[in-house]
């Protein structure tokens, strides 16, 4: 999936790799294209160290899980998976996708993370925004920056409490049936590759737990933590 229409979209999100903003913010993404939004996926790489499936194959579940989302396109920056760093080389390949699809909302990795990929495609991400805005770097574009960004953490919050919580009780089974689509990552008692840590039932077990949790902080039955770095405008206070 694609844009070759080069037309410019709502939200775009930003993962190390594919399932990581299913697993994050996958409810958000899923409701924000009911709502008619167009939502984009960057995965900065195609997941090709990972101990299940090859890239072919993560390219498919990723196309498959962006069909169920009904997300608008979903693209690959082809960067070293297991090897991601917040160089000016890697920054310069996500540039580009920045000024292609000029979101108004960036969603990225938040840090600490315990992967490292995660920890530094969230400075790759915040990095190659601010430097997408600058004139002078080159990419035949014109210069863009979107203006606000939203992070998360596809397994566990290390951050402390989170300033956003969204209610995604209305699209979770959405939301799991795209996280099925990945065949070889998650629990799949066929599947014939080496156990994981995210192939276990537990972990599986664990999505809906998370869900939960957040949920239950903020009254409903799912909910999805995000976290920002600038402060939320208010035209009054939620709950009145």
């Amino acid at each position: 999936m694609s844009n070759d229409t080069g037309e410019t979209v709502d939200v775009l999100a930003i993962g190390a790799h594919p399932d990581d903003v299913e697993l994050a913010c996958g409810g958000l993404l899923i409701k924000l294209a009911r709502q008619g939004k167009r939502v984009a996926v960057l995965d900065l790489t195609r997941g090709e160290m990972g101990s299940r499936g090859d890239a072919g194959q993560r390219e498919r579940e990723a196309l498959a899980a962006a069909d169920v989302m009904g997300i608008h396109a979903r693209e690959a920056a082809d960067l070293p998976d297991s090897r991601l760093a917040n160089t000016t080389e890697q920054q310069r390949a996500i540039i580009p996708f920045i000024r292609k699809y000029r979101p108004s909302v960036i969603c990225a990795l938040m840090a600490p993370d315990r992967h490292p990929d995660h920890s530094a495609a969230h400075a790759l991400s915040r990095e190659a925004n601010y430097y997408s805005g600058l004139e002078r770097i080159e990419t035949g574009q014109p210069p863009y920056r979107a203006p606000r960004m939203y992070y998360f953490y596809p397994y566990a919050e290390l951050a402390g409490a989170p300033p956003c919580v969204v209610d995604i009780s209305d699209v979770f089974d959405t939301k799991m049936a795209a996280l099925r689509a990945y065949q070889s990552q998650f629990h799949n008692p066929g599947y014939p590759g080496p156990a994981t840590h995210i192939s276990s039932k537990q972990f599986w077990e664990g999505i809906e737990t998370r869900a939960r949790y957040w949920g239950g902080r903020i009254g409903v039955e799912h909910g999805e933590p995000l976290y920002t770095d600038a402060p939320l405008p208010l035209a009054t206070l939620p709950g009145l």
